[in-house]
């Protein structure tokens, strides 16, 4: 199950890994995130993926909440996610990001022209594991994925 907004790219991630049809909802409201989750939970979804959106960010402590309620092991795009009480947590290293943006900064500031800096992707990632909801999903984590996470949380 992936709660949106999505990208194709990420419908076929989840496809590829899953061996399943990922089951995508859209949700923008609290009302919405509610019924979606409940909904898919009904319909025997076995995992959540939260795509990355500006909304979900704030209503963090709903989806981790639902997620628990419905035991849906959940992977979510922002450590924030895992630290309130999420499964799991993959993407960028914001602080990496706002890192990056300083320099642009600095560089504009000694004169040179914004048009001509590269387009600067992101580089690093970050994987945050909380073996505390591992456990109560009853989950097992394997010691080399707690290895390979920038953050376990025990």
């Amino acid at each position: 199950m992936v709660l949106m907004p999505v990208s194709a790219s990420i419908k076929a991630f989840v496809c590829a890994v899953t061996m399943l049809p990922p089951e995508v909802v859209h949700a923008s409201t609290e009302a919405e995130i509610d019924a979606a989750i409940s909904t898919l939970a009904q319909q025997g979804s076995v995992a959540l993926l939260v795509a990355q959106d500006p909304f979900f960010g704030s209503r963090r402590e709903q989806l981790v909440a639902l997620a628990a309620r419905y035991k849906l092991p959940a992977i979510y795009y922002q450590n924030e996610y895992a630290r309130v009480g999420g499964l799991a947590s993959y993407g960028t290293d914001f602080a990496d990001g706002y890192r990056q943006a300083g320099i642009y900064v600095g560089r504009i500031l000694k004169g040179e022209k914004p048009a001509d800096l590269p387009v600067v992707q992101p580089t690093k990632f970050e994987l945050v594991i909380n073996l505390k909801t591992a456990k109560a999903l009853g989950l097992y984590v394997p010691p080399h994925l707690q290895q390979l996470a920038d953050e376990v949380i025990e």
